[in-house]
């Protein structure tokens, strides 16, 4: 059975009417079906604009489907109740495309990647700080900086960070929503190696969205 399976997942948004516009209904994801096995990296690779990162997000619920299924481990998440979600969630992570936009600037890094936890209220407050440091140090971040904010850090290093919180919950499935589009060329080969190494080292599967092909086959 693979761990991720998606059937027939379609998104449709609305597209309020304007002065010379009527209302209409435009078609984000289209009958999309795949499936991933457990420990594999499968490429969602398009243009701009095709539907990728909507995808993502729908199958975890950060934007809910129009229609389809998506199993996790054989069951529907579609079907899941808020609260069989939110422990769900623990197993299916992401990586979001932005490093600038998608860490809170008033949080210190060191909050950023505890938020999960405390979130999902795991570990001790000594208990939490210790995995943070841990996770920082597994993406090759120095503990010493946990306290910067994410201004003082690189584009890379930030992305890094969103790394580190996307695996404070230790999950198995992690969705990279186009992880180094926004990196300067020569900090993306050292982020996708990263990914690989954690991969291994984690047994995590991916669904690795991009636009460049070369990248996926990296």
């Amino acid at each position: 059975m693979p761990l991720v399976e998606v059937s027939r997942l379609v998104k449709h948004f609305t597209r309020d009417a304007g002065l010379f516009r009527a209302r209409t209904r435009v078609s984000a994801v289209d009958d999309v079906s795949f499936s991933i096995e457990q420990g594999e990296t499968f490429g969602l690779v398009g243009e701009s604009g095709s539907g990728k990162t909507t995808t993502g997000r729908c199958m975890l619920r950060l934007i809910e489907p129009s229609s389809g299924a998506v199993r996790f481990r054989g069951e529907n998440v579609l079907d899941f109740s808020s609260r069989r979600l939110r422990e769900a969630r623990r197993d299916m992570q992401i990586v979001f495309q932005d490093p600038y936009s998608s860490l809170n600037p008033r949080m210190r890094a060191r909050q950023i990647v505890e938020e999960p936890l405390i979130i999902h209220r795991l570990g001790s407050r000594a208990g939490r700080q210790e995995r943070v440091a841990e996770l920082f140090r597994l993406v090759g971040l120095n503990p010493v900086h946990l306290d910067r904010y994410p201004h003082q850090f690189s584009g890379g290093q930030r992305q890094r960070i969103g790394m580190a919180r996307a695996l404070a919950l230790n999950p198995s499935f992690v969705i990279l929503d186009e992880p180094v589009s926004a990196l300067d060329v020569s900090v993306q080969a050292q982020v996708v190696n990263l990914l690989m190494d954690l991969q291994e080292q984690l047994k995590l599967t991916y669904l690795f969205i991009a636009h460049d092909l070369r990248l996926v086959e990296h």
